[in-house]
């Protein structure tokens, strides 16, 4: 079952050695690197391991665990906009771990988004980790393990996993998804080893997602902000979040059939929240995205200008970074300043300003920083 770790030599060593019956797990792990390197994947087979020794098929409760419906495997993901709230782990893992198991020798509890906690979801989670019972297993993920609290990892046995090369997230484009060739390398250039975002950018919205910021990004480079180009980037973002609430609604409708009355509609009140809350996530996300691959696109323009085009990401497009390069009077550093301006917004849209001001503004310092 963890053939899926077998790409990530740091993940290998540490977790074939603790599966039992030879194995000692460990009472807490931290599953750390880029998004889409497998760790959910893993996750879900070492938690199948641990929930399988003993039991009487054991070949059913990996599968059951597998699927996300053993009793004794608890999955936790972030419900705040932008956070992981005390609500996520209150019941679902602090006040849970001390419960004896269900039917195992043992209970796994799987936080997803870790780095995400706020204070007093950490603190909790803090006092779990430190006298955790014997039959508990935690096992936390994160894509950014520079934003956990020294604290929370210090006590968890730190487990690697490896970015994926362009070419193999190209190849897995192509294979899997049946993405065109020019259009799978330029996806996983532009993803920076991360698989889930080299995904998204072949299929469904990414290809409108990346018309629009390049679209902003040409703007800038050519003085025609009169065209609005925030506008379609804001558009995207507005889309995704709407699909993002559409879903919670849709699933909550379907889980209150199944409720009482009161139950019910207590279950949609808290669904109204929770909707907001994944579009808001939905929404910052689009928009952080559209302005890393407005980023990549200025950058790439500094590649053409330095005379290194084997270096453009946008591979499936180099002859319009080339067109930009030859057209633009900025020079390379000048480019290079132009990202440090896309990312510093990237950074701001944290504090919640107005986000078509944030575009608008950054537009126009891109159009001055190019063209001055």
């Amino acid at each position: 079952m963890l053939e899926a770790a077998d790409r990530h030599p740091h993940a290998r060593a540490v977790l074939r050695a603790a599966v039992p019956p030879e194995g000692a797990p460990s009472h807490a792990y931290l599953f750390h690197g880029p998004a889409g390197a497998g760790k959910r994947e893993v996750a879900r087979a070492f938690a199948a391991e641990l929930l399988a020794e003993g039991a009487p098929d054991p070949a059913n409760a990996r599968r059951r665990a597998v699927e996300g419906v053993h009793p004794d495997l608890t999955w936790v993901r972030p419900s705040g906009a932008a956070e992981m709230l005390v609500s996520d782990i209150d019941e679902p893992v602090v006040a849970a771990v001390n419960h004896t198991p269900f039917e195992a020798q043992r209970r796994v509890f799987v936080i997803e988004g870790a780095d995400t906690m706020n204070d007093q979801s950490a603190n909790k989670m803090l006092k779990t980790l430190e006298e955790p019972p014997p039959f508990a297993h935690l096992v936390l993920l994160t894509d950014k393990p520079g934003n956990m609290l020294p604290t929370i990892a210090s006590r968890c046995q730190p487990v690697r996993f490896e970015a994926a090369t362009p070419e193999e997230l190209s190849q897995r484009l192509q294979t899997k998804h049946g993405v065109p060739p020019l259009t799978a390398d330029a996806c996983a250039r532009l993803a920076l080893g991360d698989a889930e975002r080299a995904l998204a950018l072949a299929l469904g919205e990414g290809p409108a997602l990346r018309d629009a910021a390049e679209r902003y990004a040409r703007a800038a480079l050519h003085s025609t902000l009169a065209e609005r180009p925030h506008v379609t980037l804001l558009d995207q973002a507005r889309a995704r979040g709407d699909a993002a609430a559409t879903g919670v609604a849709a699933q909550i409708a379907g889980d209150a059939e199944l409720l009482p009355d009161r139950e019910a509609k207590r279950l949609k009140r808290e669904g109204e929240t929770a909707g907001k809350r994944a579009h808001r996530r939905a929404y910052a996300a689009s928009l952080d995205h559209g302005l890393q691959l407005v980023a990549l696109w200025l950058r790439d323009v500094a590649c053409a200008k330095d005379g290194v085009p084997e270096l453009i990401h946008h591979s499936d497009r180099a002859e319009q970074v080339r067109s930009d390069a030859e057209a633009s009077p900025a020079t390379a550093g000048r480019l290079r300043d132009a990202v440090g301006l896309v990312e510093t917004t990237r950074t701001t849209f944290i504090l919640n300003p107005s986000e078509e001001l944030a575009l608008e503004a950054l537009a126009s310092k891109l159009e001055r920083a190019l063209n001055a």
